[in-house]
C-alpha cells in the first residue's frame, strides 16, 4: 500500500507596534507582544524570537517525548525541562550554534528507567523543529524514579 503524502501549513501574522516592538498572531491564538532582545536594542520584558526559537525546541522535545511514553505505556510523574540556545557570530552572520535540553523527568518505578532513556534518545531523534533546523541540539535527561 502507497501511504498518503501528509502535509500540514501553519501560519503566524506579525504587526509592527514601535520601535522594535510588535504584535504575533495566529488565527484563534492569543496575541504575543515580541520584541528584539535587549542586547539588539529591543524592549525588556517581552518575548524575543530567539527565545520563541529556543522554547519551540524545548516545547517539541518534550511533546515528542509524551507521545513516545503514551505509546509506549511509560509511566512517568513529572516532565520539565528548561532549555538554553546559544546564539553567536559565526562566520560573520549570528546563529545558533547550539542547544541543550534538560529535561527531569521523574518515573513511578525505578524498573522503567532504560525505557525512559532510549524514549528521551527517540525524541531526540525524531522531534520535527530540531530536524528542521541546522543547530547542534544535545539533550541531557535527568531521569529518576520515585521507588
Amino acid at each position: 500500500m502507497k501511504q498518503k503524502s501528509r502535509k500540514f501549513v501553519y501560519k503566524t501574522s506579525v504587526s509592527w507596534i514601535e520601535e522594535r516592538k510588535g504584535i504575533l498572531c495566529s488565527s484563534g491564538k492569543p496575541t504575543i507582544e515580541v520584541s528584539a532582545p535587549a542586547a539588539f536594542k529591543g524592549q525588556e520584558g517581552m518575548w524575543t524570537p530567539e527565545e520563541l526559537f529556543v522554547a519551540s525546541v524545548n516545547t517539541c522535545i518534550k511533546l515528542t517525548f509524551i507521545h513516545y511514553a503514551q505509546r509506549d505505556k511509560l509511566e512517568f510523574l513529572s516532565y520539565e525541562s528548561e532549555a538554553e540556545g546559544t546564539l553567536e557570530s559565526v562566520e560573520g552572520r549570528f546563529m545558533f550554534s547550539e542547544l541543550k535540553v534538560r529535561p527531569k523527568i521523574k518515573l513511578s518505578s525505578s524498573n522503567q528507567i532504560e525505557k525512559a532513556k532510549e524514549l528521551i534518545q527517540l525524541s531526540e531523534k525524531n522531534c520535527l523543529i530540531t530536524n528542521s533546523i541546522k543547530s547542534k541540539v544535545e539533550v541531557i535527561p535527568e531521569i529518576s524514579a520515585q521507588s
